[in-house]
């Protein structure tokens, strides 16, 4: 996910693929903020580039799916990836656990069983 940089109006105006004092927020690759960016440098790429963010994502959810296989299966140890992979993991891991709750709470108030929020 990238950092971006926004300008007086709000604006996206720069990303980053690193943490920067100038670009605090990390935004998902598919944002509106950052397509609406990528957009503006090139029209035409803009369309593109929301494809090809949309298609990293649903590649690094396989890779992070072949990871927790092979960590399951004793082909390798969470230990055995670079410090950084971990802390990225960890963090998707506890980010995909927050999504799967909300979904959980929003579906059992669809399914009208008198699930309230309050």
């Amino acid at each position: 996910m990238p950092f971006v940089r926004r300008n007086i109006n709000g604006q996206v105006d720069a990303l980053f693929d690193q943490p920067d004092p100038s670009a605090p927020d990390e935004l998902p690759s598919d944002h509106p903020d950052v397509i609406a960016f990528l957009s503006a440098i090139d029209p035409q790429g803009g369309a593109q580039a929301a494809e090809w963010a949309k298609d990293d994502l649903a590649l690094a959810r396989v890779v992070e799916d072949l990871i927790d296989v092979l960590i399951g299966k004793g082909v390798i140890a969470f230990t055995d990836l670079p410090e950084p992979a971990q802390q990225k993991l960890l963090k998707r891991r506890g980010r995909r656990e927050e999504m799967d709750y909300v979904s959980t709470l929003f579906s059992m108030v669809d399914q009208g069983d008198g699930g309230s929020f309050f």
